[in-house]
């Protein structure tokens, strides 16, 4: 039984790692917000993978967003400044937004459920942005025109883009999740009394209908 729940839970990692390497390598053909921000949902998979699978889903496929990022193209002019704290950074990062993500919500959810979703999705965005603007202040001034102020007005407009996506899509994510525990084993190791109460699952299912 416990094998049968590795290999699930191993698959249904392995299907978000896929989602993600298809949305970082899909990222560059997105449509540009008003001032050139980009439109990534990169973040949105992971955040789902933390709360199915815990803290260890999200640190990994946070690791496999850090790969797909360091192998693409677009990170040659942070290789030049520093390589070794690119590489560092780079997979700190979105490692340990996942992670805690995972965590976070692993500690809140059997409080209210919907409040652990809005906190995972909340905090993913928050620490992989946080931890890129301090690694930009130490290590690539000279890449932002050498101010603190730039780096944070820049790289901060991108992270209320990835902040309103991961909200906006808090409610999908909540029925998405309520479904797949209640209708699937895919190998999560969360408790589904602590998620789907009474009939409250027929009707988030009408809703999204």
């Amino acid at each position: 039984m416990k094998n049968s729940i590795k290999i699930k839970r191993m698959v249904g990692i392995a299907t978000l790692m896929a989602i993600v390497v298809v949305l970082q390598l899909t990222a560059g053909y997105l449509p540009k917000l008003p001032g050139g921000l980009s439109l990534s949902l990169t973040l949105v998979p992971i955040v789902l993978g933390a709360i199915l699978y815990g803290p260890t889903g999200g640190a990994i496929l946070g690791f496999v967003m850090a790969v797909m990022v360091l192998i693409d193209p677009s990170t040659a002019v942070f290789y030049e400044a520093n390589i070794a704290a690119t590489i560092i950074l780079v997979i700190l990062k979105s490692t340990a937004a996942g992670f805690l993500s995972g965590l976070l919500f692993k500690l809140l959810y059997k409080i209210n459920f919907y409040v652990a979703i809005v906190v995972a999705a909340i905090i993913c965005p928050l620490v992989n942005t946080g931890l890129f603007c301090i690694g930009a202040a130490m290590f690539y001034r000279d890449l932002f025109g050498g101010g603190l102020g730039v780096i944070i007005g820049i790289v901060g407009a991108n992270f209320l883009v990835e902040l309103g996506i991961n909200v906006l899509l808090c409610p999908v994510l909540a029925i998405v999740i309520k479904i797949l525990v209640h209708n699937y084993n895919i190998g999560t190791l969360l408790d589904e009394k602590a998620i789907v109460k009474d009939d409250s699952i027929d009707n988030d299912i009408e809703e999204l209908e």
